[in-house]
């Protein structure tokens, strides 16, 4: 009787999954979709300049959304899996994680404007940074943490298509020559911006959670909870948002344009597996709890067939570079071909690294190892890119960034191996 229950249980968490990895898919697609439709348009109309423009202030305000953020879509989600039974303990999450975030957002707006207003550089587009910001806002209104915890994970994909349609359909109407670039972020950000609004109104009505005023233990356990997570994930900026940024400053808005392109481009793509690795992850955080066995297993399984699957799309996307160029983004980016043939493969090592990180370091608690692999990437990657871009310029990007992924990959493989966990 007992080994029937626990198969029906099993059977019922892999449905689940399969719901959640499904409802994740189906969101990633029609956002990357959608992006589709205006991304040939706005390549065109903005031009490689203020489109790099567009792409070097996003880049800029990332850092500050990871702060605000501070590693909750992680720690938080696993606090969330592990208590959602729990209504009183999941609503002094929610409320000390709101609180947190929006106490961190204070802040680094009031660091954003300091920054714009004391460099040159920076002056002159005040309101492109203002506009940028209001994806920080959005996603502090959006609890992403707490519908990946209760793994309701269609609430994310019906709000997310909401607010893709949203910024779809107004880019259209409002962008109509390069001087309007200034409405790209403006109207991202209130797509952001509403849906967050909302997604409120649906945790309160459909998971019961009420607003407790946290205490300061309350948010110091959380920035407690979530300090690793946080290094981790600024650590990860050093090779990912860091490379658009690092790139403006030292080439310039056109050459972060070509490079934009086919960033955005195999992002796309990598968004198509991604929703594996976010589904999965509050799964492998439960069951490692209680069954470990069953936990590696299962991992091995995923690192094998992800692994496969996704070498396979990276190699298949190298000849097809030119035409996806041409018609995603037209003839006056031929620059950014050779960049996207060479980015591609960064869809195999970063799903790669998320199973052995997220789905491995993370769920079997090895918070500092995590920590110490992302960490030692993005320092390690921060001299490659630096040393690569002064000698090949944006072709030495598009390397860094592929090497400093692979060399995560043999950290973090190496790190669960010493942990016994593969």
């Amino acid at each position: 009787m007992r080994s029937r229950a626990e198969s029906i249980l099993r059977n019922s968490d892999y449905r689940r999954v399969l719901e959640n990895i499904a409802s994740l898919t189906g969101i990633q697609m029609v956002q990357y979709l959608l992006p589709l439709i205006t991304f040939p348009y706005l390549t065109r109309v903005l031009g490689p300049g203020n489109y790099g423009k567009v792409a070097f202030a996003v880049a800029f305000i990332t850092y500050f959304n990871l702060i605000t953020d501070y590693g909750f879509n992680l720690s938080a989600t696993r606090e969330i899996s592990i208590n959602r039974d729990d209504t009183k303990k999941v609503s002094r999450i929610y409320s000390s994680v709101m609180v947190t975030k929006t106490l961190l957002m204070l802040l680094t707006f009031t660091a954003m404007l300091t920054i714009v207003l004391s460099v040159d550089m920076f002056r002159s587009d005040l309101p492109l940074y203002i506009y940028t910001y209001g994806i920080v806002l959005g996603s502090v209104l959006f609890p992403v943490w707490l519908f990946q915890g209760f793994e309701r994970m269609r609430y994310i994909s019906i709000l997310r298509i909401l607010s893709s349609l949203i910024y779809t359909g107004l880019i259209f109407i409002v962008v109509r020559g390069p001087m309007d670039y200034l409405y790209v972020p403006l109207l991202n950000s209130l797509g952001f911006i509403a849906v967050g609004i909302y997604s409120q109104r649906i945790v309160k009505r459909e998971f019961n959670v009420r607003f407790l005023r946290p205490s300061p233990a309350d948010i110091r356990e959380q920035l407690v909870d979530g300090w690793h997570l946080f290094i981790s994930t600024l650590a990860i900026s050093l090779y990912t948002t860091s490379n658009r940024f690092i790139l403006g400053l030292l080439a310039g808005n056109v050459t972060v344009g070509y490079y934009a392109v086919a960033e955005d481009i195999t992002r796309a793509l990598l968004g198509l597996t991604s929703p594996i690795s976010q589904a999965i992850y509050p799964y492998f955080s439960r069951i490692q709890e209680e069954d470990r066995e069953r936990a590696r297993s299962e991992l091995k399984k995923m690192l094998i067939i992800m692994g496969a699957l996704t070498f396979g799309l990276s190699v298949l996307m190298v000849p097809l570079a030119p035409f996806i160029i041409g018609v995603l983004a037209g003839q006056g980016y031929a620059e950014s071909i050779p960049l996207l043939q060479i980015l591609v493969f960064i869809i195999f090592a970063v799903e790669v690294n998320n199973i052995l990180g997220t789905q491995g370091l993370l769920s079997f608690g090895y918070k500092k190892d995590f920590t110490r692999m992302v960490l030692y990437g993005g320092l390690i990657h921060i001299v490659l890119f630096l040393a690569l871009v002064i000698l090949m310029g944006s072709v030495g990007a598009a390397i860094a960034v592929v090497a400093t992924e692979i060399i995560i990959c043999i950290i973090g493989y190496t790190l669960l191996k010493m942990r016994g966990v593969l």
